[in-house]
């Protein structure tokens, strides 16, 4: 097995852990509803689920 010959410092192991960061979601806008969403998924709406502007599925409501 391959062992390090030199002990990596904190700082020279955090100067490379920094390119690895969190980026923030992109989101589209729903045309018929103007909701934000992640784009290619369905999402719910005032008790609908949208995908492509389009309803696919109302909410039942449990009497």
């Amino acid at each position: 097995m391959a062992h390090p010959k030199r002990k990596i410092s904190k700082t020279r192991r955090d100067k490379r852990r920094t390119h690895y960061k969190a980026e923030a979601k992109n989101l589209a806008i729903c045309p018929t509803t103007g909701e934000f969403h992640l784009p290619h998924r369905a999402f719910w709406h005032e008790g609908k689920l949208y995908y492509k502007g389009k309803v696919v599925m109302e909410k039942e409501v449990l009497a």
